[in-house]
Order: C-alpha cells, then structure tokens, then sequence
C-alpha cells in the first residue's frame, strides 16, 4: 500500500520530470546532430512538442493537488472567514464545470480522432494517443480538485477549502528578515 500511496503522491511528479526530460533530450539531440554532423532530426520536434504539451497537462494537474493556482488569497483572507469560503467554493465549482465541459469537449473531439485517424509527418504515430492528454489531464485536474475538498472536510472543514493554514497566515518578522 505504501507504493501505491507514494504514486499517488507523485504521480504528476513524475510524468513532468519524464517529459521534461524527454524535452531536453530531444532538443540536445538536435543540437549535436545539426551542429557536430550536419543532420537534421525531423522526429526531435514533434516528441518536444507532445512532450511538452503532456508536461503543461500534467503540471496543471499538479498545481491543482498542491493548490498552487493563482487566487488572489489576499483579498479572501481580507474578507470575513464565510464569505472568504463561499468565495473559495464558487471559484472552485466553476473550476470543476469547466474541466467537465472540457472532458465532455474533448471526448467528442478525440471521438472524431479515432473515426478518422491522421499519423504525425515524422513520427507516424496516430495523433489520437498524444492528444489523449486532453481528457486525463482534466480528468486529473477534477480528481484532484475533488481529492482536496474530501481531505479539507476529512480533516474538520477548518479555514479556507483546500488551504493550509500556515499558507494562510502573514509572515512573521523573522520569516521577513530572512
């Protein structure tokens, strides 16, 4: 159970990593073919390009679990600690339909892929398996939002959704000096 609680933990993590990885392996591979042999690499572009397209996805993902999304927290926490909720919630529900139009958009579009395959110029890859990232990116990006909510209320619904409270509060004078 530790490995899976451990995946689960990272599991962004290490798809990021891995596509930025693959990002800079691609882009020196490149560099030296061009520069050293005087080759071009046509397949370098597209696997830095859909690498780095699942990356931005998954990152997206990982800032949802993190809460690292831009909130203005200083104009929430100025507002009494209700209203700061309900502000919270509202911004998050939006949040959640929207990925859900974007899953719903996104399953028709990748619906559309399948019936009528087209293969990437230097790869020949079907585009339908790349641009899966659609759905399990905001698929992941709900999960995560709901995973948030279920621990805040799993922990007693203490202060603002998904936050934590030494996020929450000013730095002291000595955090400043630092």
């Amino acid at each position: 159970m530790s490995a899976l609680k451990w995946l689960e933990r990272h599991f962004e993590e290490i798809i990021c990593c891995t596509c930025l990885v693959i990002i800079a392996v691609s882009v020196f591979s490149q560099v030296i073919a061009r520069y050293v042999f005087e080759v071009a690499l046509h397949w370098t572009e597209e696997v830095a390009a859909i690498s780095m397209v699942w990356a931005v996805y998954m990152g997206a993902a990982l800032c949802v679990r993190e809460r690292y999304h831009i909130r203005i927290l200083i104009a929430v926490q100025s507002l009494p600690s209700r209203l700061g909720r309900y502000t919270i919630f509202i911004a998050d529900l939006c949040w959640a339909f929207f990925s859900l139009f974007m899953i719903r958009v996104s399953w028709d579009y990748l619906a559309v892929m399948w019936k009528f395959p087209s293969t990437s110029p230097s790869l020949g890859i079907n585009q339908f398996y790349p641009q899966s990232i659609l759905i399990i990116g905001y698929t992941l990006m709900l999960l995560r939002l709901a995973q948030s909510y279920y621990i805040w209320y799993r922990e007693g619904a203490e202060g603002l959704p998904g936050m934590l409270e030494e996020e929450l509060e000013p730095p002291k004078d000595s955090e400043r000096q630092a």
